[in-house]
């Protein structure tokens, strides 16, 4: 039976909070659609956690509600200990879009008035929270949040505040507290079910032990009767991974070998996403811009027996964006179809799950071993009714994540 359930406010976090769960040996699947009742009541007698997949980080409150509200109370249904609403680990937000406390105040709707855990902290990515303000990496460096060169210029949520709170309370009026490192030694005692009307309670945290304990707290201190609500990034799918399964944790060993030609599809403007661009370009892959003519150029250069192709929408202006999803799905639809090309890398969160939806994609599951081909990107296998595509191995990667030779590595990786 499920064990826990979460709905990812984007695809390439879900594939995170899925594979978080799956290192402790949990049974886990991400769906792309909600299904009918009778078939989620069927794969919760197969899987320990179920995922499903959303858009939204990219919508407005009033979108967020229709988009939420089903899926949190199908799995709400199913009867799972805890259940997750999944963000980024860098608390991509705000009052007009993605918005963390409209997703909190619909949780507390669907699953009781109970105190809500808010953990956004994810040791492994760099990605830390101390006294409730949150700091991030990048290039390796640690910084603030609102001094986080990619965070703090993010062209749709940018952050201009790093504690936590005072983030989260533009977007509701629900009261919210904070729990800090210097109570962790007698966590317990600090952490009630029920706070005199506090919607939220913030939780630091700095190491994967931190994770471990606080999984165990939130879990312990579930209201009776009801589906704990917790949000947080792929470190709470870890801490709550960590107490269903107190023996789990250990991560196998990578596997090497030859893999097969990629296909890149990037709808991200991150400048991670560039380097690793111009690094395959260097390496001697093809490199297009998306226009009407990509689809025909990446079925040449594969058929001229090219190790990968990207297709980017860099040179693409604010106005043309609109139809990248759209367009990219078709260029995988061209290459996979005729082609034996059957790994893909989708590039950017909200891009990676308007691309999979146009693909009639169905689910998602992770593919090998679990250790990821890179910090917070991880290898998975397509179930689809279109035969093309059933069995695709891909990568939904993250705009800021991934190491320079991200997509060089996969072309080499045996998974």
């Amino acid at each position: 039976m499920v064990e826990a359930a979460f709905y990812g406010d984007d695809f390439t976090g879900s594939t995170d909070a899925m594979v978080q769960f799956a290192r402790v040996g949990l049974r886990a699947v991400l769906l792309v659609t909600l299904p009918s009742a009778p078939e989620l009541r069927e794969l919760a007698e197969r899987y320990d956690v179920i995922g499903i997949a959303g858009l939204a980080r990219s919508l407005p409150p009033d979108e967020q509600e229709v988009e939420l509200r089903p899926v949190l109370e199908a799995l709400r249904d199913l009867g799972p200990r805890v259940l997750q609403y999944k963000v980024c680990s860098t608390a991509d937000s705000s009052p007009t879009r993605g918005s963390i406390g409209r997703a909190l105040e619909i949780g507390r709707e669907v699953c009781g008035p109970a105190i809500v855990p808010i953990l956004i902290a994810q040791p492994e990515l760099g990605r830390y929270t101390v006294f409730s303000h949150h700091f991030a990496a990048e290039a390796g460096t640690i910084h603030r949040l609102d001094r986080q060169p990619t965070m703090s210029t993010h062209p749709s949520t940018p952050m201009h505040e790093s504690d936590l709170r005072d983030h989260l309370s533009h977007q509701t009026a629900l009261p919210l507290t904070a729990l800090h490192l210097t109570t962790y030694q007698n966590l317990t005692a600090h952490f009630p079910v029920v706070r005199g009307g506090v919607g939220a309670v913030v939780l630091d945290a700095l190491t994967d032990e931190d994770l471990r304990m606080l999984g165990s707290v939130i879990l312990r201190d579930a209201p009776v009767g009801e589906v704990r609500f917790a949000i947080g990034s792929g470190g709470l799918s870890r801490a709550l991974g960590l107490a269903l399964r107190p023996g789990g944790g250990a991560v196998g060993s990578r596997q090497s070998g030859v893999g097969g030609p990629v296909l890149v599809v990037s709808g991200s403007q991150s400048r991670r996403t560039a380097e690793q661009i111009e690094h395959a370009r260097v390496a001697g892959w093809t490199v297009l811009p998306l226009d009407e003519k990509a689809s025909a150029r990446a079925v040449d250069a594969f058929s001229s027996g090219a190790d990968g192709v990207v297709v980017h929408t860099n040179e693409l202006g604010p106005n043309e964006l609109e139809q990248v999803p759209f367009a990219l799905a078709d260029v995988v639809r061209s290459v996979t179809a005729p082609l034996a090309v059957r790994r893909v890398v989708v590039a950017g969160g909200d891009t990676s799950g308007q691309v999979l939806r146009r693909l009639e994609v169905s689910a998602l599951e992770l593919a090998g071993s679990p250790v990821p081909i890179s910090p917070g990107v991880h290898l998975c296998r397509v179930t689809s009714a279109v035969s093309a595509l059933d069995g695709l191995e891909v990568l939904l990667k993250p705009g800021q994540l991934g190491e320079v030779d991200l997509f060089t590595e996969f072309q080499r990786w045996s998974g």
